[in-house]
């Protein structure tokens, strides 16, 4: 027989990201890649945490689930034990950020559970992530658009959050996630960026002039069509720089068709999210974003998903709640 039992445990609810491009792949000035991006309007995903004698996961990924819990335990030393759920996770290897959102979530879950430093640095260092880009951790850290500047090579830390800013309200993104090949992750992805010839020094120089000048003085004056042409052409040009092993500007097939037609579609900053499938096009209003979503679902194959909303004012939330587990009764 069983019975229901509540024990108090910590959730922690991380929204997806979006990459919006790399700033330096060159390295020329100790500093490599940094970036920009913000979180995605969904999906979003749920964990929780309860202390137990052992460290123990279920839900869909609890194999990775276990990985970062133990990398948490491990880097504290930490002599207790945690029973953690995954009630909602993210799409993986679809270009938002489901690994590091996952990887955060858990560490958070895990520091406010053992009242341990939650600043987005402790926890990525705690995790091992952050390693190359750290737009995903500032992002779950707090919401808005976020610019970091890249790590230094002679030091282990992730690169420092340089910009956030929110954006308009009215401003409306709509993100597709084809269902088509997953996009490089793990070890094909480390080899991917060790292929990557350098960009050439002028285009690293025009991204971050375009960041400067143009994206960033944009969202401040809420001019769209200035944003979202800075945008286009940050990724025109990062997308240039990645595609001797993405095949192309964006992935080829129904992400490359998808950034295409919602351009004509009337959104006025277009790209994808690091190496997709998943793509971003974005609008002014509700009723724009409601018609151009509409849109992208009837292009899209059956299978594909599309969200549509805001852009996020805050990252990660956490709270503490009840959670019912059944317990063994004789």
């Amino acid at each position: 027989m069983s019975a229901e039992t509540a024990d108090e445990a910590v959730f922690v609810e991380a929204p997806a990201r979006l990459h919006f491009g790399v700033l330096d792949l060159r390295a020329s000035m100790r500093r490599w890649f940094g970036g920009i991006g913000t979180a995605a309007p969904a999906p979003t995903l749920l964990v929780s945490a309860q202390a137990s004698g052992t460290l123990e996961a279920e839900g869909d990924g609890s194999h990775r689930v276990l990985e970062f819990a133990s990398q948490f335990v491990a880097h504290y030393q930490i002599g207790r034990g945690a029973r953690l759920r995954v009630h909602r996770a993210l799409p993986s290897h679809v270009g938002l950020g489901s690994g590091t959102q996952l990887a955060l979530a858990v560490a958070r879950a895990l520091a406010e559970l053992f009242d341990l430093p939650t600043d987005a640095p402790s926890l990525a260092r705690a995790v091992g992530r952050g390693r190359r880009s750290a737009v995903g951790l500032w992002i779950f850290e707090g919401g808005g658009l976020v610019v970091e500047g890249g790590r230094r090579r002679d030091r282990d830390e992730c690169g420092p959050l340089i910009a956030r800013l929110a954006f308009p309200v009215s401003w409306r993104c709509v993100v597709a996630v084809p269902h088509s090949r997953p996009g490089l992750s793990g070890g094909a992805e480390e080899e991917a960026f060790a292929q990557l010839p350098p960009p050439s020094a002028r285009e690293v120089e025009r991204v971050s002039h375009v960041v400067l000048m143009n994206l960033l003085p944009a969202i401040l004056e809420a001019d769209l069509a200035a944003f979202g042409a800075a945008l286009t052409e940050i990724q025109e040009i990062t997308g240039r720089w990645f595609a001797p092993v993405q095949g192309g500007t964006f992935a080829p097939g129904e992400s490359e068709n998808l950034v295409r037609l919602m351009r004509k579609w009337g959104a006025c900053g277009v790209g994808q999210s690091s190496w997709g499938p998943a793509v971003y096009g974005i609008v002014d209003g509700e009723v724009a974003g409601l018609e151009l979503a509409r849109h992208v679902r009837a292009a899209a194959n059956a299978e594909s998903a599309v969200y549509i909303g805001p852009f996020r004012t805050s990252g990660a939330r956490v709270w503490r709640a009840k959670l019912a587990r059944s317990v063994g009764t004789v």
